[in-house]
């Protein structure tokens, strides 16, 4: 039986993986195997980094909009509660964002809620 030369489909392949492992230092850049591994657990690593970074913002904004809600006497849950019940549209994102630059708007936004 003749011999098979692993060409292009396993080249292809490895190639795919070590060139993700590009800035790492050593056999993790250089052997197959230690990069493979290397790789997986970067990529892993990342997949949950996203999702801890949007926990983390979401954490922000509260803490912003819980703040700009004490200067106006009120709590962050009433304030919210107001909020959805008069439908307001915005999202925490936003306020946070214009509790933190403009807070005369925040609270524009305050006063024109029914309590």
């Amino acid at each position: 039986m003749s011999r098979v030369r692993r060409g292009f489909k396993a080249r292809r392949r490895r190639n795919k993986i070590l060139k993700l492992a590009k800035g790492y230092h050593f056999d993790r850049r250089t052997k197959y195997k230690h990069t493979a591994e290397t790789v997986k657990r970067a990529l892993h690593y990342a997949y949950i980094g996203r999702r801890l970074f949007k926990r983390d913002m979401r954490k922000l904004w509260i803490i912003r909009i819980g703040a700009a809600a004490k200067l106006l006497e009120t709590s962050y849950s009433r304030f919210m509660g107001s909020l959805k019940k008069n439908g307001c549209e915005l999202n925490r994102k936003m306020l946070a964002e214009i509790a933190a630059t403009d807070f005369d708007g925040f609270k524009a936004i305050k006063d024109s809620i029914k309590k």
